[in-house]
């Protein structure tokens, strides 16, 4: 029986070793007009594979038509905004008690009102690298131009390496950045602004992620100029694993839905399911067995028998 428990043991390290997985937190990028960068139907897709940080660079770039933006200068808009959080994963998003109720709200109203609108639910982060650097060597990386053309300036909470920083310490350094830029940029730069968890270091008093988002928009929207924003979130906490996210399509519904429709198992959960329950059947299988031999071993019958005697 030792050893039936011993191997339960081993059983359990394994699939504890094999969960572990890197925190997954959601991104969305969105522009309120189609600039032209971009195909006419992207609006409110949504990528359910989970990619890394530089995988997201790229498809900002190709899919999101972030390199056309920043190479053609007949396709420019005035600033993309990348906008860097630290609480919101991925599981978070189809929760009702939100942390963040502001950001929920002003994500979910972006992404579903906007003309242009992506979603990757699932970004494996890590506290290895810095997401800002992640993002800019990814954009490096698959546009070389694109960061030499294209002035970038970050928030002072940014931690980026190998840059010659120009750093916006307020929001209204960034208004007079987006205003000096409109109706007057002969070179057809798009300024990339990295604004960073946090915001800025001299924020008093502070503020939630939700309402630094929110008043970003809020401003971007009266100057009238024309922009795109990429949010993506670096969380630090627990890992979790990807595939045990109850996720769905919970910011692309454009009215509530029911607690039974957003728990709705769709094909890819019914066969990782499956697969979960063939597993803890096979382990209790095994343990029967190897029970069972263990039982039969500690039989003990005797090796000779008494003949009858005679009557």
């Amino acid at each position: 029986m030792a050893a039936a428990w011993a191997v339960l043991a081993v059983l359990l390290v394994a699939a504890q070793a094999a969960s572990a997985a890197p925190v997954v937190a959601p991104a969305f990028l969105w522009a309120p007009k189609n600039y032209g960068f971009c195909s006419d139907d992207a609006k409110e897709v949504v990528h359910y594979q989970t990619v890394s940080p530089k995988g997201l660079a790229k498809s900002v770039l190709e899919e999101g038509g972030w390199s056309n933006l920043m190479e053609d200068a007949q396709k420019n808009v005035d600033v993309a905004i990348v906008f860097l959080g630290s609480k919101l994963q991925s599981s978070d998003i189809s929760k009702d008690k939100q942390i963040d109720p502001a950001l929920a709200d002003t994500l979910k109203l972006s992404f579903t009102s906007s003309e242009f609108s992506m979603a990757f639910p699932y970004v494996s982060t890590s506290d290895d690298e810095k997401l800002e650097n992640s993002l800019l060597s990814g954009f490096a990386e698959n546009c070389n131009s694109c960061l030499e053309r294209n002035r970038v300036t970050y928030t002072d909470t940014c931690t980026v390496t190998g840059q010659d920083l120009k750093k916006h310490h307020s929001m209204d350094s960034i208004r007079d950045l987006v205003t000096s830029r409109m109706g007057n940029n002969p070179s057809g730069q798009t300024d990339l602004v990295v604004f960073c968890s946090g915001g800025f270091e001299d924020l008093d008093p502070a503020k939630s992620e939700g309402e630094l988002l929110s008043e970003l928009v809020a401003m971007l929207k009266k100057s009238g100029a024309k922009y795109t924003i990429l949010y993506a979130s670096q969380p630090s906490g627990l890992l979790e694993n990807p595939s045990n996210l109850p996720q769905g399509r919970y910011l692309a519904e454009k009215t509530n839905t029911t607690k039974a429709g957003r728990a709705k198992c769709d094909g890819e959960c019914l066969v990782k399911s499956t697969l979960l329950e063939g597993t803890f059947v096979g382990i209790v299988l095994l343990i029967i067995l190897i029970s069972g031999l263990m039982c039969m071993m500690g039989i003990d019958t005797p090796s000779r028998f008494e003949a009858p005697q005679e009557s």
